[in-house]
């Protein structure tokens, strides 16, 4: 009140201050003022549907709803709307009440049930579970089947039984809206995890990939959600991790053009490897193509895998395949995690490419070598030990089939695992190598020269077994040393490069080895630049000393010191 007297006198002070500020002719010749004109209203159309539904309901005979049950009263339950047993409604119906006895309710939710009349309608009907708060209740819901009539039932929880509800209230309704609005609705389990889809629309069309996205308000207590998509009796499942409460995955919509029924499923925190049903989506697939799954191994989801690209199998593609996702960093591993591998495989031929991880990110593609057909796909994480082996241990976290339209096949060609053939280094240095040569063999020859005279044998890493993930054609050309293995990526990643088909020989001689063979003019040369490069004295110690002799031997020589096992791709 204080305040209010002393702002009176400032407000009047201002407004005398404001009267005086002009001439005394303002004053005897005030501005003139604009007449008063009238502004046009905007006539604003009535909705016809509501213009119909008051038609309709004119129509009826609008009867007071009453409860169908004694238990009803008993609880004191109150319908505040709907107000009549039968009447119309434009596209919505808003279900309202009070229950003043609610301590001794078994559960915290009244059920409500829709059923279309309507016939070969996609859904017959529709339940929602709607939280009882302070003794209230009330849901907007919509009409899952547009135009129709619709028998609408409303029961409350027990108060003796778990999961057991009387019928209080039914009420027919005449939707006039002819909008089909299916919304989403969440079941008491989904409702106590906080479930929040980011769509209030649980009907959608889409071609091929559903992107599904939520979050958990009690996503502490998760680690993940399952997904089961079904149709005409077929099924499919994953897990999807949950990542501070927030989720998000591409759905394959596995099964063709039509109706996919998708569950999103909450695990149940009492019972091990059991998940309940939070709410579903009806998705309609406009896309005729039938997918195949990916198969997950328990491991993906342990080590945070999570493979954006692809989401289904049975792609059809030519002689690269592209691969995205990315690494939970606070998954087991994640951060020792720095390569992925892919193992392809048609037939009884199979290659095996690396594919690294950068920021927890992957991005690259591999290659399906073996001409055309079908290939088996698996995506391996590496064992991660600080053990030094000659050798790398890896595990599958999923796997999927693809197809090559590629007409040629092209193994020896293209570049693989530690050969980047492609690399601009490797086709500038390869370019130089061959400059004036003319033929085949020449241009063998002179990539053989330059490894074996070029690299030095590590001795160090052939006697602690220090191989690793990323060895390759580049590593050893920038390091200018390596063992067979290296001297062999070298080789095959310059023959390649000067479009000489070659390929990585698996053998032995008084240990484990490896050499090249290459296509020259129609038959397969022998190359082996690690012995052409030199040898190890009594000290073990390497001695440089290029020879000539390892390549294209006599194969009758050759035979005497090197035993073949097989190629590696």
């Amino acid at each position: 009140m204080e305040l209010f007297k002393r702002g009176f006198p400032i407000l009047c002070f201002l407004s005398l201050l404001s009267a005086c500020g002009n001439d005394s002719e303002t004053l005897n010749n005030p501005i003139p003022t604009e007449p008063n004109i009238p502004v046009p209203i905007e006539k604003v159309e009535a909705d016809p549907y509501e213009i119909l539904v008051q038609e309709k309901n004119k129509s009826l005979n609008l009867t007071p709803l009453d409860l169908t049950s004694s238990y009803a009263s008993e609880l004191g339950l109150t319908f505040y709307e709907p107000k009549y047993e039968k009447f119309s409604a434009n596209g919505e119906v808003t279900i309202a009440g009070e229950i003043k006895k609610t301590d001794e309710l078994k559960s915290n939710y009244i059920w409500i049930n829709v059923q279309t009349e309507k016939e070969n309608s996609y859904i017959q009907e529709q339940d929602y579970f709607v939280p009882i708060s302070d003794g209230k209740f009330k849901k907007i819901i919509h009409f899952f089947n547009g135009e129709g009539t619709y028998k609408i039932k409303v029961q409350i929880p027990s108060t003796e039984r778990e999961n057991h509800y009387y019928d209080t209230a039914n009420f027919e309704v005449l939707n006039v809206n002819p909008n089909r609005i299916r919304d989403v609705a969440y079941t008491p389990i989904g409702l106590e995890a906080g479930l929040t889809l980011n769509t209030e629309v649980g009907y959608v069309e889409e071609d091929g990939i559903y992107t599904l996205q939520g979050n958990l308000q009690n996503g502490g207590l998760y680690e993940d959600i399952m997904v089961r998509l079904s149709k005409d009796g077929q099924t499919w499942s994953n897990v999807i991790p949950i990542k501070k409460g927030q989720f998000t995955a591409n759905i394959p919509l596995l099964f063709g053009e039509g109706l996919h029924k998708l569950e999103v499923m909450i695990p149940d925190l009492e019972k091990d490897n059991f998940y309940k049903t939070a709410t579903d989506l009806l998705i309609e697939n406009t896309s005729l193509e039938i997918l195949e799954p990916i198969s997950y191994s328990s491991l993906y989801a342990e080590r945070g895998i999570n493979l954006v690209e692809p989401v289904s199998g049975e792609k059809t593609t030519g002689h690269t395949f592209h691969i995205k996702g990315f690494i939970d960093p606070e998954a087991s591993l994640s951060k020792q995690t720095t390569h992925l591998y892919v193992q392809t495989q048609k037939g009884e031929d199979h290659a095996l490419e690396v594919i690294p991880i950068q920021d927890f990110t992957f991005n690259d593609y591999f290659h399906l070598r073996f001409g055309p057909g079908e290939y088996e796909v698996s995506i391996s994480v590496p064992e991660i030990t600080e053990t030094k082996n000659d050798f790398f241990r890896y595990y599958e976290v999923a796997k999927f089939d693809i197809i090559s339209s590629a007409e040629q096949d092209k193994r020896d060609i293209l570049p693989s695992r530690g050969i980047e053939s492609d690399a601009p280094q490797i086709s500038d240095l390869a370019n130089s190598l061959t400059k004036g040569k003319t033929s085949e063999l020449e241009k063998s020859k002179a990539i053989y020269d330059f490894v074996a005279s070029t690299i030095s044998y590590d001795v160090v890493k052939f006697q602690n077994d220090d191989f690793k993930w990323d060895d390759s054609a580049l590593k050893t050309l920038n390091s200018q040393t390596g063992v067979c293995q290296d001297y062999a990526y070298l080789t095959i990643a310059l023959l390649r490069a000067s479009n000489i088909e070659a390929r990585f020989v698996e053998g032995y001689t008084t240990d484990r080895h490896a050499w090249v063979e290459a296509k020259v003019d129609d038959r397969w040369v022998t190359m082996d630049p690690t012995w052409g490069a030199g040898y190890l004295n009594d000290n073990k110690e390497f001695i440089a000393s290029f020879s000539e002799d390892y390549f294209d031997p006599d194969e009758e020589f050759f035979q005497k010191t090197h035993t073949r096992i097989g190629l590696v791709y």
